[in-house]
């Protein structure tokens, strides 16, 4: 099996950069709460980070078995070809690269072990939810309902 990379070695470029990353969080994230308010206002119940699942998906639809991630833009690599020429030309590029294509595998993995189990897996990315949290909502519903039988 492939080891992760160790990322220990490395340190921040500067104070300022070591806070904005202790500060940013697994859970509970802006664009996460946003998604959980809107799928409540559709009347969509939902459990949080189900720790028995695989990746521990942000969001979990028990009844439509549809797991749902929250994926940030930075840390999950989106647009990645441009974001990762971008990191190469910057700070700690020895760091970043690897680190994003680390969480890219595991995102990878986890929702192949999900799909094995028999679940639904939709990744949805921050930037989508900020810009439209009800229209994400909406779609998960759609998702939700096609995945739930009609004889309950």
């Amino acid at each position: 099996m492939k080891r992760a990379p160790s990322f220990t070695a490395f340190r921040s470029t500067s104070p300022v950069a070591s806070l904005v990353m202790r500060r940013n969080t697994r859970r509970h994230t802006r664009p996460e709460l946003l998604l959980r308010r809107a799928l409540w206002r559709l009347g969509v119940r939902y459990r949080l980070h189900l720790a028995d699942l695989p990746g521990r998906p942000d969001l979990v639809l028990p009844s439509a078995r549809l797991a749902v991630f929250c994926d940030g833009d930075f840390w999950h690599g989106r647009d990645w070809q441009a974001r990762r020429r971008r990191l190469a030309q910057g700070a700690n590029a020895a760091y970043w690269i690897p680190k994003i294509l680390a969480n890219r595998e595991r995102d990878r993995r986890v929702s192949r072990l999900l799909r094995a189990l028999g679940w639904t897996v939709v990744r949805v990315w921050e930037s989508e939810v900020l810009k439209d949290a009800n229209k994400v909502a909406r779609e998960l519903l759609g998702r939700a309902r096609k995945a739930v039988p009609r004889d309950r």
